[in-house]
Formats: structure tokens, C-alpha cells, sequence
């Protein structure tokens, strides 16, 4: 991967999303930074920023800001999927997130990374993970250069943002987290400031680069350890 990369972005308004697009802004191998939404991330200033207002669920919307970036991020996601019925849940973590991906792989992008989820499987008897494991199905069929899936478990934020099951969440996971060793780390929590910078830091030079890669708690950690 280059020395210096042009980045495009979908999704940095989200608290992960927001961290990714802040860590990036003050790295000198993004010598441009693209954020594409449906509103602009106001706490983000710098002269590689570049943005974008645009309709996440029309491609003809934002085809025409992707051509010449190295690298698509791509942090958008349903922060309760819960609350909402499973057709539109489909509609945004699905279908606009391939939506973009093709236009992406059509711009000539090489590298892609997604904000997934521990345990995605297009398999799986939850329809939250199947939804998330069909489309990182979809995506390896895209034959980006390089595609970097992370799965987090519990993301943790500075402040309840979801109501009463993420305050608990909250609360009890820096116990629980030690408890989880061997394979079960993978199900640690990790900050929104060190997830997001881990997905920023991903961009840097990897001399075990491979087609695809899929990277857990373990991984997040070491990418963002001198954060």
C-alpha cells in the first residue's frame, strides 16, 4: 500500500466513525480525507477534509466524489437495531453499505473497510448476524485489492447514548472483560476512541497484507496502542 493515501469515508458522524475521521485528519499519509453523509461531522476541520451532503441510499448521489481515493471506509450502521422493523434495518446495514461497496470497486478503489460485528454469519439463527454475514459474503465476492472487516463486541462510549440496556452494558463489561480469555477475547469491549483509530491505522503499510482480513478485539488493540 502507498506512502500517501486518499481516503473516502461513509458513516463519520457515528461515535466509531467520528473517531476514525478524527485520527485520520491528523495523519500525514492522508494527504486528502472524503467524508460522504446526510449531515456534515462539525467537529472535523483540517485542510485534507473534504465533505460531502449527499443521499446514502442513491449511489448516483456520491459516484462522482470516489474516483481517485486509495482506500473507502465505511463505519455506517444502525445503532439500535432493535427499534427498528428488519426491512429497514436491511435497507441501511445491507443494502446501502454494498450500494457503496460496488460503487467503490467501479471507482477503482482498492482497499475497503467495513464496521461489522463479532460473530457476523450469513448462517447464523440471529438475523442481526446473518444480515451482517450476507453482505461480508457480498463484499469478498467484490474482489477489492484489499478488504479489512473489523468485529467488535460491545463498543463502549463515553456516555449512554441507546437507554437502559447500553447503560448496563456499560457498567457491568470492564468487569466481565477479564473473565474472557483464550479464544473468548474476541468478546472483550473496546473503546469508540480505540476502535476508530484502529480502523484509521489500518491504512499504514502491512508487509502480511492479504485479499482479506477479519480482525478482533486483539487486533484493535495493537493497531491502537499508541493511542
Amino acid at each position: 500500500m502507498s506512502q500517501s493515501n486518499k481516503v473516502i469515508m461513509l458513516g463519520a458522524t457515528g461515535a466509531v466513525g467520528n473517531n476514525t475521521a478524527l485520527t485520520l485528519s491528523k495523519m500525514p499519509t492522508v494527504k486528502q480525507l472524503t467524508l460522504l453523509g446526510r449531515s456534515a461531522a462539525t467537529n472535523l476541520v483540517g485542510e485534507s477534509i473534504v465533505q460531502h451532503k449527499v443521499d446514502i441510499f442513491s449511489p448516483k448521489s456520491y459516484a462522482p466524489f470516489l474516483e481517485g481515493h486509495d482506500t473507502a471506509i465505511c463505519t455506517l450502521g444502525v445503532g439500535q437495531p432493535s427499534k427498528m422493523s428488519q426491512e429497514e434495518f436491511i435497507k441501511i446495514d445491507k443494502n446501502a453499505v454494498l450500494d457503496f461497496a460496488v460503487a467503490c470497486k467501479s471507482a477503482g478503489i482498492k482497499h475497503f473497510e467495513l464496521l461489522s460485528s463479532v460473530g457476523v454469519s450469513s448462517t447464523s439463527s440471529s438475523f442481526y448476524l446473518r444480515t451482517k454475514g450476507e453482505l461480508e459474503d457480498a463484499l469478498q465476492e467484490l474482489g477489492f485489492e484489499k478488504l479489512s472487516l473489523f468485529h467488535p463486541s460491545m463498543i463502549m462510549t463515553p456516555t449512554n447514548r441507546y437507554g437502559v440496556s447500553q447503560g448496563i452494558a456499560l457498567a457491568i463489561m470492564p468487569f466481565i472483560d477479564p473473565l474472557l480469555i483464550g479464544s473468548l477475547k474476541k468478546f472483550r469491549s473496546i473503546s469508540a476512541l480505540k476502535l476508530g483509530s484502529a480502523i484509521a491505522l489500518n491504512l499504514l503499510p502491512n508487509d502480511d497484507s492479504q485479499d482479506a482480513e477479519v480482525l478482533y478485539w486483539s487486533d484493535f488493540l495493537e493497531l491502537s496502542k499508541d493511542i
